[in-house]
């Protein structure tokens, strides 16, 4: 397996470092626009892991908004696979150059919807991922295989749900998707400070949209951004967050594979936070169209969100000032595989800012992100893992994700635990 790897950004980084541990691929060429960022990566891997280790990385230069770019960064580097890394802007070009090259695509941010305020969805606009699926045919045709949305949320959530579906209910109510964390970004003074711990710019495309909810009797709806607030309670010490409606991956790809009632996503953002999504929104500073400003080079265009991303730390670059920890995980109500009797489940992980920084040196939430196209990539290298077309998480085995995720470092595995809860769940605010 050779990986061409696009984008080293604070996802990109991480999952350079934690494929370093493993021995599944022969190559992997880290590429970004600015090819000193991926050469940084690099040497980190070096300066780790060893001269032996880091001669099977390579940096490259790459354009991703084009396509006939990333084909030929992917043909002069023989990639057999190609894992998009940067902001779902670029799914379209990425997507396309992987076809081109004759290679396997991953993505963890499918290609991005369109305005759909009113019902019913699917007949109101694109969905997320709609561009993607209506290509199914062409990946199919080229026996090739597209895994779109194998992230962390979404991506372990979909192998979760996909896990409850096959192991631990005969009958599900909803598959909820719940993502909470208790982090804190300080600055050098010691003051709490607002620091996204994820791209700016994919946060306000996914919490200002309209968010969609599935449900077998209706299919695809919006509801209004923020809508139907609940209060869930997360493990480890996280606690109650109120959590709220958001457009996400995961309400799509499900119900293509997993037979539910009711799919939705909610995301644990915060009065602030949703306080500053909102005037972001007010004051137009979330539009993608560029716009016309003064500079000291004269008049240019530019996009009033990538300011705003221009503004904020780098996620990348905020993990020593963080602590805390955050949680991925998907609440299953439905009925018990084995006793027919009512269940909820929460089967969730946590990843602690304290131990990615010390172990990885990436803050947590992009290497918890980081982490499952890896653990991909080794089940598709091996075979456990096969498909063609574009497929979702959701269409493989669970079950052999979650045991090698979860297998001790010294036994082959990844070390990563991961848990079911019983009991517990939201209260509606």
């Amino acid at each position: 397996m050779r990986i061409l790897l696009i984008g080293a950004g604070g996802v990109g980084d991480a999952i350079a470092k934690i494929a370093a541990r493993r021995s599944f691929y022969e190559r992997i060429v880290v590429s970004d626009y600015d090819e000193s960022r991926a050469q940084r990566t690099v040497d980190w891997i070096r300066e780790r892991h060893g001269d032996e280790v880091a001669a099977t990385f390579a940096t490259a230069q790459i354009d991703a908004s084009d396509p006939e770019v990333v084909a030929a960064v992917a043909r002069e580097h023989g990639a057999t696979h190609v894992m998009n890394a940067v902001e779902p802007k670029f799914v379209p070009s990425i997507f396309a150059g992987a076809l081109a090259a004759g290679a396997d695509y991953l993505d963890m941010a499918m290609s991005l919807s369109e305005p759909h305020p009113t019902d019913p969805y699917t007949q109101t606009g694109v969905k997320l991922g709609d561009d993607q699926f209506a290509q199914a045919g062409d990946w199919e045709r080229a026996g090739r295989l597209a895994l779109v949305g194998m992230g962390v949320e979404p991506g372990l959530s979909d192998v979760f749900a996909r896990y409850a579906a096959d192991h631990l209910f005969s009958e599900i109510d909803e598959l909820g998707v719940r993502d909470g964390a208790n982090l804190v970004v300080r600055d050098e003074a010691g003051n709490e400070i607002f620091a996204p711990s994820f791209s700016i710019w994919t946060t306000i495309e996914e919490c200002l949209n309209p968010p969609v909810v599935w449900e077998q009797e209706r299919g695809w709806y919006t509801t209004a951004p923020f809508s139907e607030p609940e209060v869930f309670d997360f493990p480890e010490g996280i606690g109650p967050v109120e959590c709220v409606n958001v457009e996400h991956e995961e309400v799509l790809l499900m119900p293509r594979w997993l037979d539910a009632k009711r799919v939705t996503f909610k995301y644990g953002l915060g009065d602030e936070f949703i306080g500053v999504l909102k005037t972001l929104h007010t004051l137009g500073l979330d539009k993608t169209t560029p716009v016309r400003v003064r500079s000291a080079n004269g008049p240019v265009e530019v996009a009033p969100r990538d300011v705003v991303a221009a503004g904020l730390p780098d996620p990348a670059t905020i993990g020593p000032r963080m602590t805390g920890k955050t949680c991925a995980g998907v609440w299953v109500t439905g009925r018990d595989a084995k006793t027919g009797e009512p269940r909820e489940s929460y089967l969730y992980h946590v990843s602690d800012n304290e131990w990615t920084m010390a172990e990885y040196e990436a803050q947590c939430v992009v290497w918890q992100t980081a982490l499952n196209p890896v653990i991909a990539l080794e089940l598709l290298a091996d075979g456990r893992w096969q498909g063609v077309g574009v497929l979702g998480p959701e269409a493989f085995d669970a079950a052999e994700f979650l045991e090698l995720m979860a297998r001790p470092e010294d036994l082959g595995g990844y070390g990563q635990p991961w848990h079911i809860r019983g009991g517990g769940g939201a209260t509606v605010a």
